[in-house]
């Protein structure tokens, strides 16, 4: 599946799996997040933080219609707020796909999946 978007110049087809990279990319730039989370998390208790290339692992982006709506799984840093941690992602994943592939995002959902105490 792919978010189709059409311009003066003609349409473009971009695929899920790009808009969830870019949107895990900038939701690991924010403070207090130590990295995404697999959707199928929890083996052992433990969620598993992901690397760059499997972002599309802790994203889920679907098309409803003419919205699209993102659900993000992370994992914060112990001692941060996580309402903020999760209204800074938000906005930030909003913007830069906004201004990075020209998609207005509808909703940006967040699911803390574990919080990690990280090494000084």
């Amino acid at each position: 599946m792919s978010i189709e978007l059409q311009t003066k110049y003609g349409q473009i087809d971009i695929s899920n799996d790009v808009i969830a990279t870019v949107a895990g990319g900038a939701a690991v730039d924010c403070y207090g997040i130590i990295g995404m989370a697999s959707k199928k998390q929890f083996k052992d208790g433990i969620a598993e933080i992901l690397r760059k290339e499997n972002f599309t692992k802790g994203v889920i982006v679907r098309q409803e219609e003419e919205e699209v709506h993102i659900d993000m799984y992370i994992i914060v840093s112990y001692g941060t707020k996580i309402s903020e941690v999760a209204h800074n992602v938000q906005s930030k994943v909003k913007y830069t796909l906004d201004k990075t592939v020209g998609l207005s995002v509808e909703s940006v959902n967040i699911f803390v999946q574990g919080v990690r105490v990280t090494n000084p």
